[in-house]
């Protein structure tokens, strides 16, 4: 008597459909689950890098565990071969679940919990261990369907998951993630995963069902899609609930724009604090040291035109502007979201001092490597207020080719000064900076400034300067000839620590020379009044 399970004997008498169909069918499953796997693993690594940092850590990570509990995944399915139909079924019911809640889950233990490490490495093991299981079964699946070599059949079920991984790679940036934001995009990928798996069994194998496991499928099916549904429905709700939770009650502005998450919040307590993808960008606690220290060493010498790159909060243009005797300033800024919120902002405008409605400052919306190599203007001074070293999305900006590129457009005598990171928490990152600047053809001298109150990311602990907070920031001047005209020795590279006075005077100087009208108290933190 022939086995009704066996690959390559007959069983699709057993089917409803014809085996052409039934094939196709089955395909097109193999295809929705690949693109709904690959959504997950993006999802994953996307979310562990806008909470953890470091997104070549993040993504080595969920890849390798995933790679290896896929093939746990492909050992363990063997057991469900028998059953392969019923074993899909429940398979991808628990991988909608998992997959599709997988991002709620990372960002509240994010946010309630503080850590979300264990969960990533979790995640990848569960999601990498169902994936892995999907072939073996599919496999068994097809060749019940229509009488098919192995070779054959491997190699359709290999193409539609291919193609499909390819759809599901291209869709997370461009479709689901715009257009729904990480958590619902998620959950949506659930949903489509679950209603394809168990439509597939429900309906092409349902003759291969029990009535037992076809109500087990019916209910487990229906239960996952409701879940996924209510949580869609109740996602705004938890966002908000999680942003209160990281950011602190008051959450002013948060919005995705197409190239990452802002959030402003307060003023509370007197502060106001910029996050950018979680990370603090600029808080008024300290935001003035930073700025001052970051452009009036550079001022010192002609400074007629100004670029800016980055900067879109509107701060160092604030402290550049300063300067009557300039004559124009540019703000290369990526992210156009960050520079309308600093001009629109009524908080945010009022800190950077409405350096957006001087007429002497006009904005480019570009990435500033590509911007540098298209502009053919030359500028005195240019101002790298750039994401921080550390971020690995902003490593071609601290490489030597892009201070090749600022060398450039210096004028003969020109300046540029390069915010390097932390000194002391990051010594290494900090002279590497130094190294890159001078490999890119200019003269250094690093330098650094005490006093800083905030961290990098959000939480309790990191925004506020915690104990694990860096206490300096480090930059580094440069210029096309020796820089010891600017009152700094060029020679070889030599740690300076500014202090309070030396900030005061090159703050005082551009204030006496001022013809802007604009009461000081608008411009400058009362902290720094109170510290001098």
């Amino acid at each position: 008597m022939i086995d009704q399970q066996m690959p390559l004997r007959g069983g699709a008498a057993r089917l409803p459909v014809r085996p052409r169909t039934g094939r196709f069918l089955v395909l097109a499953v193999v295809f929705i689950c690949a693109a709904c796997g690959l959504v997950y693993e993006l999802e994953l690594v996307a979310l562990a890098s806008y909470l953890i940092g470091d997104s070549v850590t993040q993504a080595s990570v969920v890849l390798s565990v995933m790679v290896f509990a896929m093939g746990i995944g492909s050992l363990l399915a063997k057991r469900l071969r028998s059953r392969a139909a019923v074993g899909f079924g429940l398979l991808e019911a628990a991988l909608a679940l998992i997959g599709g809640t997988s991002a709620l889950v990372l960002y509240a233990s994010f946010a309630w919990l503080g850590e979300s490490r264990h969960a990533l490495v979790g995640f990848s093991l569960a999601i990498g261990i169902l994936i892995g299981a999907e072939i073996p079964l599919l496999m068994t699946l097809i060749q019940r369907v229509d009488r098919q070599d192995a070779g054959g059949a491997v190699a359709d079920l290999f193409a539609a998951d291919y193609v499909g991984a390819l759809v599901g790679g291209l869709a997370f940036p461009f479709l689901l993630l715009p257009m729904m934001g990480q958590l619902t995009g998620a959950l949506f990928t659930g949903a489509v995963n679950a209603a394809a798996g168990g439509a597939l069994v429900l309906w092409v194998f349902r003759r291969d069902l029990g009535t037992r496991e076809r109500w087990l499928l019916i209910v487990v099916n229906a239960a996952v899609i409701a879940l996924l549904a209510t949580a869609t429905v109740l996602v705004d709700d938890f966002e908000r609930a999680a942003r209160r939770a990281v950011y602190g009650p008051q959450v002013r502005v948060a919005v995705q724009t197409g190239v990452q998450e802002v959030v402003l919040t307060g003023p509370g307590r007197g502060a106001l604090d910029l996050y950018l993808d979680g990370r603090l960008r600029v808080s008024s606690r300290d935001e003035y040291r930073f700025h001052e220290a970051l452009v009036h060493p550079a001022m010192k010498g002609t400074h007629r035109r100004v670029l800016i790159l980055g900067g879109g909060d509107g701060l160092a243009a604030r402290e550049v502007l300063r300067y009557p005797d300039v004559e124009s300033v540019v703000v290369v800024e990526l992210d156009p979201g960050v520079t309308r919120l600093a001009r629109t902002d009524p908080a945010l405008s009022r800190l950077n001092g409405h350096a957006f409605d001087d007429p002497r400052l006009t904005t480019a919306s570009a990435d500033a490597f590509n911007w540098l190599r298209a502009t053919p203007d030359r500028y005195d001074v240019v101002v790298a207020d750039l994401p921080d070293p550390g971020i690995t999305a902003s490593t071609k900006l601290y490489a030597a080719e892009f201070y090749g590129l600022v060398a450039e457009a210096l004028e003969p005598g020109g300046r540029l000064v390069v915010h390097a990171g932390p000194v002391s928490g990051r010594p290494a990152v900090f002279w590497t900076v130094d190294a890159s600047v001078r490999a890119g053809g200019l003269t250094t001298v690093p330098y650094r400034v005490d006093g800083r109150l905030t961290g990098f990311a959000a939480g309790p602990d990191r925004a506020t300067g915690g104990s694990g907070a860096p206490r300096d920031w480090g930059f580094v001047l440069a210029s096309r000839r020796a820089t010891g005209a600017l009152g700094l020795d060029p020679g070889a590279p030599a740690l300076r620590t500014l202090g309070v006075r030396e900030l005061r005077a090159a703050r005082e100087a551009a204030e006496r020379t001022r013809q802007r009208g604009v009461e000081p108290s608008t411009l400058v933190h009362p902290r720094y009044r109170e510290d001098r």
